[in-house]
């Protein structure tokens, strides 16, 4: 499904770019359509006026705006239906994706790992739910050759805050992890960051690939990567999800454990990738 050379980046560097993987008009525009659709129904279930203009997939999200700026928890409802829309689910599930993941990792047992998918909506400016760095499989530890695919359903440019990534990340294992330390302000699993962040990042270059509807990003487990700053006047809005290999050795012995939202401990399950303490 890729070229040789495409197939080599991604093993080198822990991420590649597929322009085009997914067709606009078949695969993205439904799902934008839906989500104009559900944008409507939260404003009428709330008594906020839209001049709606009808459905446009190029501006599928502007009367988002409206409900955000009315009450942000009309926008909390559109955030949590998006995720159950059944062209959402169906792009996710695809064969394609699905195929592709078989084929990067040799493998004919691939598996979407519980509660690892969805849609973001990252606001202009609000940044106390931007991931900051991090490597897939310590939250989501169903096998450690797992695959991120990411994909727009806006264009994502430099000031909107495109994915951050570290090249050859991947290569160097999991991280050492901290709870409540650098991110002590922020609740849940955002309170989990790299120890010593700024020294790990500063060991990598970093690229951030700017991207259109349609476009796949994939990462593999490993790689260190971070959503960037949105400081545009448009919310990024994305698809992810996330693929696992059923045969890897270390899942099969973990368990395929779920997504650490579902309740996974994960400081239990990788007890030695954890510090409850600077170290000297």
């Amino acid at each position: 499904m890729i070229s040789a050379g495409e197939r080599e980046f991604f093993e080198s560097e822990g991420y590649l770019l597929i322009k085009g993987f997914f067709d606009r008009e078949r695969d993205i525009a439904p799902i934008q359509r839906d989500a104009y659709a559900i944008i409507g129904l939260v404003a009428e279930r709330h008594g906020v006026d839209l001049a709606r203009t009808g459905f446009d997939p190029e501006s599928f999200d502007q009367d988002y705006y409206r409900l955000l700026e009315t009450d942000r928890r009309f926008a909390g409802e559109v955030y949590d239906l998006a995720k159950q829309i059944p062209s959402f689910l169906r792009l996710i599930s695809s064969e394609t994706s699905e195929a592709l993941f078989r084929e990067l990792r040799g493998t004919d047992h691939a598996g979407i790992g519980a509660a690892s998918y969805g849609i973001r909506i990252d606001n202009p400016n609000e940044d106390k739910f931007r991931s900051h760095w991090h490597q897939e499989f310590l939250f989501q530890p169903q096998s450690i050759d797992g695959i991120v695919f990411w994909t727009p359903l806006v264009p994502v440019r430099d000031d909107m805050g495109a994915v951050i990534i570290l090249p050859k990340s991947h290569k160097d294992g999991l991280c050492v992890y901290s709870k409540g330390t650098t991110y002590a302000d922020k609740v849940g699993a955002y309170q989990i960051g790299i120890h010593d962040e700024a020294a790990v990042v500063a060991k990598y270059e970093q690229v951030a690939p700017l991207t259109e509807p349609g476009d796949l990003l994939i990462m593999d487990f490993l790689t260190i990567h971070a959503s960037g700053e949105n400081r545009s006047a448009r919310s990024r809005w994305s698809i992810q999800s996330r693929f696992f290999n059923y045969n890897d050795p270390v899942g099969m012995k973990l368990g395929w454990k779920s997504s650490i939202t579902t309740g996974t401990d994960v400081e239990a399950l990788f007890p030695d990738n954890f510090v409850s303490a600077p170290r000297s």
